[in-house]
């Protein structure tokens, strides 16, 4: 077997500019550039999918905002990694992956903090009502004098209900514990010890809609959780309670959403994330007072982006040491023997 002059890396083409810039500077590209096995490159995809014809002679993608199907895996079987710059896999089809011996990372370590922290600004801004009393002030003395009405709501005591208690929902969970809040969330795939350890008390899924004062919901989009916060659930809900979803638009029917917050089935909502995203420009939701909105960014710092380039370069270089990442999206990939073929050619070439 002919020895790979270089272990190669592509970096999906929405990394860099139209002036060829880098996007996103804080993601520290120095670990790739000083390694002398390694070559790394900007691939740009098409119609807004990767293709297997770009990626035939790479090791590893770092992926961003395009999509990669059955059709954008490389006929050349090389390719061992798809490692996507956040946590959401939505854009990859898994099972076409682990079947072609692919492997597919995500960054929880990177995002876990950072949207934890957009929940909780989303909790205090609606619970504040910080952008009804940001408009009292712009609109002069007669508005300002009208404060009285926009009384906000009390934290300690109140029921913060999380829908997913995975990476984010915990991490949620305890960053909120200093609030006094009573937690609540449901997940099925949670121990229910690993719940008590962070004062979390597991329950059924209605009973979380029934009693939360803020609803966060923080799952994967899938076919299960599609519309999972549907108009019947929406109907569960306090008059007075509060939805945040930073997760993915699909998981909440926006049209039921738009529905119960314009007849007061419950108070108001954050939303980082919709359905379609971007919303068009004359979605009803655009329109309503009672909603705060942010454009799948409101975790967007350097310290987040930083973390995510780093969590996908620490999976880019175990996949050269031969070693399966540390966060694999399907971890029956490991017994997939195309991938271990794969990792086997990088330990005899590149550790």
């Amino acid at each position: 077997m002919t020895k790979p002059k270089a272990f190669r890396v592509a970096l999906s083409g929405t990394f860099q500019s139209g002036d060829g810039e880098p996007v996103f500077p804080m993601f520290d590209l120095a670990p790739l550039a000083s390694d002398p096995d390694i070559e790394f490159s900007y691939v740009p995809g098409v119609d807004g999918r990767m293709t297997g014809e770009s990626l035939d002679d790479f090791d590893a993608l770092v992926l961003l905002l395009e999509r990669f199907d059955a059709d954008s895996i490389p006929r050349s079987g090389r390719l061992a990694l798809v490692t996507r710059f956040g946590v959401g896999y939505d854009t990859v089809d898994v099972p076409a992956c682990t079947a072609a011996g692919i492997a597919v990372g995500i960054t929880p370590d990177g995002v876990r903090r950072p949207v934890a922290t957009a929940i909780l600004t989303y909790i205090l801004a609606l619970a504040g009502k910080l952008m009804a009393k940001d408009a009292l002030v712009r609109g002069g003395p007669e508005s300002f004098a009208r404060r009285s009405d926009h009384m906000g709501t009390g934290l300690v005591g109140r029921t913060l209900g999380v829908v997913g208690l995975g990476n984010i929902g915990a991490e949620l969970a305890r960053i909120c514990a200093p609030l006094d809040m009573r937690l609540i969330a449901h997940d099925p795939y949670i121990d229910p010890r690993s719940a008590r350890a962070i004062n979390v008390e597991l329950t059924d899924l209605e009973t979380v809609f029934r009693e939360s004062d803020f609803l966060s919901v923080s799952v994967p989009l899938s076919a299960d959780t599609r519309h999972l916060v549907n108009a019947s659930r929406l109907q569960l809900m306090k008059s007075t309670a509060f939805l945040i979803n930073t997760s993915r638009g699909p998981v909440v029917d926006q049209h039921a959403l738009v529905e119960a917050l314009k007849t007061g089935i419950i108070a108001g909502a954050g939303l980082d994330v919709f359905e379609p995203e971007p919303p068009e420009a004359d979605d009803p939701l655009l329109t309503l007072d009672n909603v705060i909105l942010s454009p799948h960014a409101l975790c967007w710092t350097d310290q987040c982006f930083a973390g995510i380039g780093a969590q996908d370069l620490e999976h880019v270089f175990s996949i050269k040491r031969g070693a399966p990442p540390s966060v694999l999206v399907d971890p029956d990939v490991v017994n997939n023997s195309e991938f271990q073929t794969k990792l086997e050619r990088c330990r005899i070439n590149f550790s």
